[in-house]
């Protein structure tokens, strides 16, 4: 059997190496003409030292081929492998999925330059100098811009004249405004002030107001600026223009939906509406006959009001709101002045598809026993003409256990309504969360002969609402129910009584709990090149309404002294967990990314132990990749040392989990990574059935688990298709000392496929 156990990990490291050696013994300028060069490394120097660096590449016009590790090229690699003829599918193939090499250009070089150059001196480095060094060496190019920025200009004083008096006092705020004096004479601060104070005008009603209106003038002595921000000259030579146009403040006289995407009127009394109108209260909806959303649904997603001022915010966060409902397939806002001071809006929306129908049925083998399932779901978007949302999902599964068949079947249903319902809440304020309404019921029921049955019942209410870059969610109500009417006594006696199986699991139980969590992106499309911080965390408690009301109520305990609902103890626990990764951007095709977790969960009062379902887990694809999911942990617990199968006792109460992970593309659709994992759980007490299981602050570090692996991915834009192959590098569970492992057979070593990123 020895022979059997084929050191799999070396023969893969062998042929990555080998490839490598393949790849590199290919010239890279196999493929460059003579008298070209290769654009082989590009590096950019400047001195200044209030400049980002970060941001310097982004004016760089033609970069090198694509770096792996910053070692070797594989896209070109690919590329050079490749004949002269075009003709023949390998080399056409083969230089789709490489990439040809970058030829160094004199006039990219130039500009590149230049751009440099001027982005210092928009900053305010005015007597800036560029050097640019061209090194060339066997049809290799090496160019560096060495940027060397002198004194800079500073701001010395800034003054605001403009002949009118709420601008004046907007660009007079020293709190908010963005030009300060001692600051960089920067262009692109400036340009920014001017943006601040035109948004924050034509939120205030003044619909004519431009950003160009705005304008500096400079003067300098030495390397000091005396800034002053002016309207332009042309207005200042018109004041009728200035008066009746530019500071006038407009309202809102009229909203018009148009339903009908083909008819584009606007709404006066000499060109009354066509189509069936239905005028309320300053809105008017022009719809057939059989409309698609009601007119409560149209207002409440609309901030554009009837009598108020016109502001740019209003009309974004209606864009959003209506572009948010279901049933809408897209929506375009227009404005028309209607009279000197009153603007009409004209809101037209398309409609979407209002049914979805999805299927699935799959083969399922389950510790030797074949079986089948199916799924079969629809989705109504627009369930009441209010763009309320239905969701039906059924599934069934079958398994032929010997001369018996097993069995589970449910289904789900959920209700989400495009608004926040908020008992005993002003309507503007549930309005200006812009947040939905979720309400879901789940029953599942399941048979294994010879076993046990079961049934699960689960509702609640949820909020979810989005503020800036950031979405929050409010589960005011989770519900989740499960009675086990029986079990073989085989059963237990094999697998509860010996502890093979956690017998918490197979217990009756009841969770109503209550959980907030939120989510944060700073990832940028429009500075996509920028480093950026994720993060999300989550807290949640149960039980304690319940132990509020008997508490209240003098409801007697059990003879335990716990309390019980239905004639089952609920469960009372408090749990919170924290997720951040930091994306570290080195090129378009390279990133390193650094991810931290942690969690903890603590029964108490009326619970000994954390339900199942909320406690954690480690290993698995978004974890520590060098075991599988729920066989690490908790601490030096392991029960199955020699068979890879999962034991329902690997679970804790506390989570760690450190990892990082280096991203490459690689060509076509194909990505590469390299990780390294760190983590494990932990249970907050000792327990007879985690023997080495429990927290202890002066061991837990050495019960950290290390793995490391490399992943391919499949990026296909709208999803990514994961397979991560982790190897075991420090392993707690591990008798002897050190716990380190050297990879030699299958069982050190874990695939993963998945879906998206680890995180």
């Amino acid at each position: 059997m020895k022979s059997n156990h084929l050191t799999f990990f070396p023969q893969l490291l062998l042929v990555i190496l080998l490839s490598g050696i393949l790849f590199a013994s290919c010239s890279p300028t196999k493929h460059v003409p003579d008298g070209a060069y290769l654009l082989n490394k590009v590096e950019v120097k400047s001195d200044a030292k209030e400049i980002n660096k970060n941001d310097l590449p982004e004016y760089i016009r033609q970069t090198p081929n694509s770096y792996i590790l910053g070692l070797f090229r594989l896209q070109l690699g690919i590329y050079n492998l490749t004949g002269k003829d075009t003709t023949k599918w390998f080399n056409r193939t083969l230089r789709r999925i490489g990439q040809e090499p970058v030829i160094l250009d004199s006039m990219l070089t130039d500009i590149s330059s230049r751009q440099l150059l001027n982005f210092h001196m928009n900053k305010g480095y005015y007597d800036a100098k560029i050097n640019t060094v061209v090194n060339k060496k066997n049809k290799k190019a090496r160019v560096s811009y060495q940027v060397q920025s002198n004194t800079p200009y500073l701001i010395n004083s800034y003054r605001v004249d403009v002949p009118f008096h709420e601008l004046e006092n907007l660009s007079r705020d020293s709190a908010h405004s963005l030009v300060q004096p001692n600051m960089l004479f920067d262009v692109y601060q400036l340009d920014s002030e001017r943006e601040r104070l035109t948004s924050r005008m034509r939120r205030q009603g003044y619909y004519n107001f431009m950003k160009d209106y705005l304008a500096y003038t400079a003067d300098s002595v030495g390397h000091k600026v005396d800034v002053t921000l002016q309207l332009r000259d042309y207005l200042m030579e018109n004041k009728d223009t200035l008066n009746h146009t530019i500071f006038r403040q407009y309202h809102i006289s009229k909203v018009i939906f148009n339903l009908s995407p083909a008819v584009s009127t606007i709404i006066t009394e000499d060109h009354p509406a066509r189509i069936d109108t239905i005028p309320t209260g300053g809105y008017v909806i022009i719809t057939p006959e059989d409309k698609f959303l009601t007119f409560s649904a149209l207002v409440s997603s609309t901030f554009i009001k009837p009598g108020t001022l016109y502001s740019d915010a209003d009309v974004e966060k209606t864009y959003a709101a209506l572009n948010a409902l279901p049933p809408v397939k897209y929506t375009h806002i227009s404005f028309s002045e209607t009279a000197p001071d009153s603007l009409q809006c004209l809101i037209t929306i398309a409609e979407s598809k209002s049914f979805t129908f999805t299927s699935q049925a799959e083969i399922t083998f389950t510790e030797g026993y074949w079986g089948t399932a199916g799924n079969l779901g629809v989705v109504h978007r627009n369930l009441f003409k209010g763009a309320e949302s239905l969701t039906l999902q059924g599934r069934l599964a079958l398994e032929r256990q010997e001369n018996v068949i097993a069995q589970e079947w449910g289904g789900q249903i959920g209700i989400r309504v495009p608004r926040t319902i908020i008992p005993f809440i002003d309507d503007s304020y549930s309005r200006s969360l812009q947040g939905s309404t979720e309400f879901r019921g789940t029953f599942n029921f399941q048979f294994r002969p010879g076993e046990f049955s079961s049934t699960n019942v689960g509702g609640g209410v949820k909020y979810n609402w989005l503020k800036g870059r950031q979405n929050y969610a409010l589960d005011l109500l989770d519900l989740s129910y499960v009675y086990f009417p029986w079990i073989s006594q085989q059963f237990r006696d094999n697998f509860l009584v010996t502890g093979k199986y956690n017998r918490y699991n197979y217990d009756d139980y009841l969770i109503m709990r209550l959980s907030y969590s939120t989510a944060f992106s700073g990832y940028s499309s429009a500075r996509p090149m920028r480093n950026y911080f994720t993060y999300r965390y989550g807290v949640e408690s149960a039980g304690n309404a319940l132990f509020g009301i008997y508490k209240l109520l003098n409801i007697p305990s059990d003879a335990e002294g716990f309390y019980r609902a239905f004639n089952i103890r609920y469960s009372q626990y408090v749990r919170g967990e924290i997720n951040a990764s930091f994306h570290q951007i080195i090129d378009k095709n390279n990133k390193f990314v650094y991810h931290a977790g942690v969690g903890a969960g603590i029964p108490y009062g009326n619970a000994e132990i954390m339900p199942f379902e909320r406690r954690f887990y480690s290993g698995g694809a978004n974890s520590v990749r060098g075991w599988g999911e729920s066989q690490l942990g908790p601490g030096t617990y392991q029960r199955f040392s020699t068979l890879r199968r999962r034991d329902y006792n690997q679970v804790g109460d506390i989570k760690l989990d450190v990892n990082f992970e280096y991203r490459t593309k690689m060509f076509w659709v194909l990505e590469g990574a390299f990780f390294a994992d760190a983590g494990n759980v932990w249970t907050i007490r000792e327990y007879d059935n985690q023997p080495g299981g429990a927290f202890r602050l002066d061991s837990f570090w050495k019960q950290i688990a290390l793995a490391y692996g490399i992943g391919i991915r499949m990026d296909f834009n709208f999803f990514l298709f994961r397979i991560d192959m982790g190897v075991k590098l420090h392993d707690p569970a591990v008798v002897s000392t050190p716990k380190w492992v050297l990879p030699s057979s299958f069982k050190d070593i874990a695939f993963h496929i998945a879906i998206g990123y680890p995180f």
